[in-house]
Formats: C-alpha cells, sequence, structure tokens
C-alpha cells in the first residue's frame, strides 16, 4: 500500500493511462481503420499520447478539481 501524499501522482498516472489509450484506439481506428497493423500504428501512436497525456493531466487535474470545488462548493 502507498502513502496518501502519492495520491496525486498515482491518479494523474492511471487517468492519463486509461484515457491516452482509449483515445489513440479511437483516433487510430477513424484515421486508418482497423486492419492488418492496427495493433502496431495503435502501440506507435500510444508511445506518444501516453506521456503527452501524463504531462497534461499534471496541469488539468489540479486546475479542473479547483473549478469544480468552486462550482459545488459556492
Amino acid at each position: 500500500m502507498l502513502s496518501k501524499k502519492y495520491y496525486q501522482i498515482c491518479y494523474t498516472l492511471v487517468l492519463a493511462f486509461g484515457l491516452s489509450m482509449v483515445m489513440t484506439l479511437v483516433i487510430t481506428a477513424i484515421n486508418t481503420g482497423i486492419n492488418d497493423g492496427y495493433i502496431g500504428r495503435f502501440l506507435s501512436a500510444w508511445k506518444f499520447s501516453f506521456p503527452v497525456a501524463i504531462v497534461a493531466g499534471s496541469i488539468v487535474a489540479p486546475l479542473a478539481k479547483k473549478i469544480v470545488d468552486k462550482i459545488i462548493f459556492k
């Protein structure tokens, strides 16, 4: 079990993993179709989208939390 101090980084990694995978699967399918080589194209694209999602999540998640807190707890 990890300490609570690692909550935000774990949350960001799990969220980035899931969202980047789903988005890359869908966008790859739309752009290139689901045929021979689809998994390879997906993995090739995902190796770039996952790190981008980690950085974006690290920036956006705290801002989104502040905005939602203001909306909900106003």
